[in-house]
């Protein structure tokens, strides 16, 4: 069993007063999260507060999409979200997540972390692919997503 940590980082040009609404409210993430086209009929449940701590998440999708839930532990405007990602499918995992919202060169310097241990199925998985490399290219595009979506004005 070997813990990961998977970290990518984007500068936005928007203050981070522009950038957290995007990410604290789970409504919002269908229009930046890079998994959400991987099953257009995956199904949504929101839970909870609508946003910031309590908020929850839950999806069901295709094999692709997976199953699983996120809850937000802590929201502390406009700094910092901590999350707790749980998946179900296609495998059994709990991950540690968050984000940071740093002013930066007069915009914000937003950083996605999240932590993991490879286990089980998982483990099986991560001695054939790379985590890091897999799920960052995730992060990036996601990260290219938030920016668009707050370039917009959405």
């Amino acid at each position: 069993m070997a813990a990961y940590t998977i970290s990518r980082s984007a500068f936005i040009p928007a203050p981070p007063e522009a950038v957290y609404p995007h990410v604290v409210d789970f409504h919002k993430w269908a229009d930046w999260s890079p998994w959400e086209a991987l099953d257009p009929a995956m199904e949504r449940t929101f839970s909870g507060p609508a946003a910031g701590t309590g908020a929850q998440y839950s999806w069901r999708g295709n094999r692709r999409a997976g199953a699983g839930t996120m809850q937000i532990l802590e929201a502390e405007e406009p700094r910092s979200i901590r999350l707790r990602l749980v998946f179900v499918k296609p495998f059994k995992a709990v991950n540690p997540t968050g984000f940071t919202f740093e002013p930066d060169r007069g915009g914000t310097r937003v950083t996605w972390v999240m932590k993991g241990e490879n286990r089980g199925v998982a483990g099986v998985v991560a001695k054939l692919m790379k985590v890091d490399s897999m799920v960052g290219k995730d992060f990036e595009k996601g990260l290219a997503n938030l920016a668009r979506v707050v370039a917009a004005g959405r």
